[in-house]
Formats: structure tokens, C-alpha cells, sequence
């Protein structure tokens, strides 16, 4: 590990080294049931932020953990993220026809086939993880962020709250678990791989911080970003009657949230020293991304 490399050449190196390790786990494009394996491998190796695999490679890194020990549990987190994008596109969630710049799983590959590609991406992700050293923490871990007190709960909430009043309160509960509960076990789960001892707390505060605020900024974004922008359908929120930081707080309410939870990121970091300094730069990118 270089600490001098800088951070764009940094993550896309980790990018492209977890797509690999997705690949080499997903089942050959040619092996049947031939239309579930090219749905999987479409909706895991096409395009994406990566930004789940890039925490816990960087929390790996705080806790001393080399890329190889990692590759794990960063390869199970985007595939945990690929499946719940494929059902939230489905017409029974959120009805959409975009995702990551192309058709979404249903639109390209039929509805039915959509459904079982995400079941089959859920299931590899646990698998991976099985077969990686000292599982069974990781499981117990990385199973509670998908569920329904975690990613699928949040997801409930989501589709509760169409066209019903919420608060800011009932909000952030929401995005907390729909998004910030599986960047959560990112974190932890990277950091796990290390040896060298690590506050566990701080690392759970800074989690829930850059989860948040990754949501906010997705609130944001949805208002003034672009299908292209994007990759995926702009104005959705609006459009579906979705409660968000923009619709209760306005776009500089949202904002100024967003750079508060930056700023909180960078604090709870403050005693790691250098050694979180890939944690410091996500947090960044994070709060002021613009797609």
C-alpha cells in the first residue's frame, strides 16, 4: 500500500480490482440457466460508484489489513448493493426503466428473471463471505445490514412513505437504514480484516455520518441532476410524491446538512491519524459528488 498514491488513482484501482473479484465469483455468462447468469453478471459488473467496496477496503487499510484480506467482504457488499438495486427497480418498488446509465434487469432481461438474479446475487454475496477466514462474525454482520432492521427494512419505509406526510425524523430513519446500514457493515466489516486494534464506536459514528449524507446528497441530486448525469431517472421523488431532505428543507437546507455531516465524518476520524486517510478522502467525495 502506497499512502501517496492519490485518491482518484487509489479508488479506481480498488474499483477495478473488486469488479474482478465479483467476476471470478459469479457464475461464467455461458453456464446455464444462461439468461440468470448474464442478468447477475449485468447487474454486478456494469458500472457503479463502488463506494461500499472502497470504505472497507479503506477501513482494511486503518485496521491494517492487506487488499487480499478484504477482497471478501468488499466483493459481498457491492454484490449485497447489486441485488437491492435490482429489486428497488422492479415495477412492484420503484418502477424504474434506468439504472447506471442503461435499461434496468427487468427492462433488459424480463421481470421474472430481474427477481431471481437478485435472489441469486443476495445469496452469492454469503457465500463469498463463507468462504473467506472467520466467517462467522462477518455473516452475522453483513446479514442484519440487509435485513429488515437494516437495507430491507429501510426499503419498507421507503415505499411507506409515497404520497404520505413525514418528518425529518421519520426521514433520516429511513434513509439510515436503506442506505446507511449497508455502508455501516462496510465499514465494519473492512476494518475486521486488520489485526491493529481500532475504535470501534468512532468508526460507527463516522459510518453513520457518510451514510447519511451520501443519502442527502442523492435527494439533492435527484432534483437537479440528470438522466445522463445520473445514469439513472431524474425528478423520481418528486414525481412519486417521496418525502426527502429537499422536499422538508429545501435544496440549501439539504446542503447545508450535508456539509454538517461532513465536517462530523471528518471529527470522528480525528484520533485515527493517518492511517484514515482514505477514510477522510471518501467522506469528501461523498458530500460533494455531483452524479
Amino acid at each position: 500500500m502506497n499512502p501517496d498514491i492519490e485518491f482518484a488513482v487509489w479508488s479506481g484501482e480498488r474499483a477495478q480490482r473488486v469488479v474482478a473479484v465479483m467476476e471470478q465469483h459469479l457464475p461464467p455468462i455461458d453456464d446455464p440457466p444462461l439468461a440468470l447468469h448474464a442478468a447477475m453478471r449485468y447487474a454486478a459488473l456494469g458500472g457503479g460508484k463502488r463506494v461500499r467496496a472502497l470504505l472497507a477496503y479503506a477501513s482494511g487499510e486503518l485496521a491494517g489489513a492487506d487488499d487480499d484480506r478484504v477482497d471478501a467482504v468488499a466483493a459481498a457488499v457491492e454484490l449485497i448493493h447489486a441485488y437491492s438495486l435490482v429489486h428497488d427497480d422492479l415495477p412492484c418498488m420503484d418502477d424504474d426503466v434506468l439504472r447506471r446509465g442503461k435499461p434496468t434487469v427487468h427492462i433488459a432481461f424480463g421481470e421474472a428473471t430481474a427477481l431471481l438474479a437478485g435472489d441469486a446475487l443476495q445469496c452469492l454475496a454469503f457465500e463469498v463471505v463463507a468462504r473467506a477466514p472467520d466467517a462467522s462474525p462477518r455473516i452475522a454482520l453483513l446479514a442484519h445490514a440487509a435485513g429488515s432492521r437494516g437495507m430491507a427494512g429501510g426499503q419498507a419505509l421507503d415505499l411507506q412513505a409515497v404520497g404520505n406526510a413525514s418528518g425529518l425524523e421519520d426521514v433520516e430513519r429511513m434513509h439510515r437504514l436503506k442506505t446507511g446500514a449497508l455502508i455501516h457493515a462496510a465499514v465494519r466489516l473492512g476494518a475486521a480484516c486488520g489485526a491493529k486494534a481500532h475504535d470501534v464506536d468512532a468508526l460507527d459514528r463516522y459510518a453513520a455520518d457518510v451514510g447519511l449524507a451520501f443519502q442527502i446528497v442523492d435527494d439533492v441530486l435527484d432534483v437537479e441532476g440528470t438522466a445522463q448525469s445520473l445514469g439513472k431517472t431524474a425528478g423520481k421523488d418528486a414525481a412519486q410524491q417521496k418525502p426527502t431532505y429537499v422536499s422538508l428543507l429545501g435544496v440549501e437546507g439539504a446542503r447545508q446538512r450535508i456539509e454538517a455531516l461532513r465536517k462530523n465524518a471528518h471529527a470522528d476520524l480525528v484520533d485515527f491519524g493517518t492511517a484514515a486517510r482514505r477514510l477522510h478522502e471518501i467522506a469528501d467525495w461523498i458530500a460533494l459528488r455531483s452524479s
